[in-house]
């Protein structure tokens, strides 16, 4: 890295069920995303992540592995959903209408 590249800095930040690991580091303002990911080191500490798989965003909205960032910027890796939302929020409904009923 050249002294003469101007650096943004940004955060890389992976949620597990009961931690949230947050990565600070300072990039040359034009490294792609997937680069900032793997320069973070959080690839290692978690190897379950696969860029192939996971999706990764800046403040909730996806971006693509090749997007670079803006100083500032948090980028998320996101885990695979378990369950779909909606067939959650369907058995809610149906064990409340048996509560009701009771």
């Amino acid at each position: 890295m050249h002294s003469d590249q101007p650096l943004i800095h940004v955060e890389v930040v992976y949620a597990l069920p009961n931690v949230q690991r947050v990565l600070k580091l300072a990039v040359v303002a034009a490294t792609p995303i997937q680069a900032i990911i793997e320069q973070s080191g959080i690839l290692t500490m978690y190897p379950e992540i696969d860029l192939k798989t996971n999706k990764v965003g800046i403040y909730s909205r996806n971006v693509k592995l090749d997007a670079t960032a803006r100083d500032g910027d948090r980028i998320e890796i996101y885990r695979p959903l378990i369950a779909d939302p909606r067939e959650i929020r369907r058995k809610r409904a149906e064990q409340a209408k048996k509560d009701a009923e009771k």
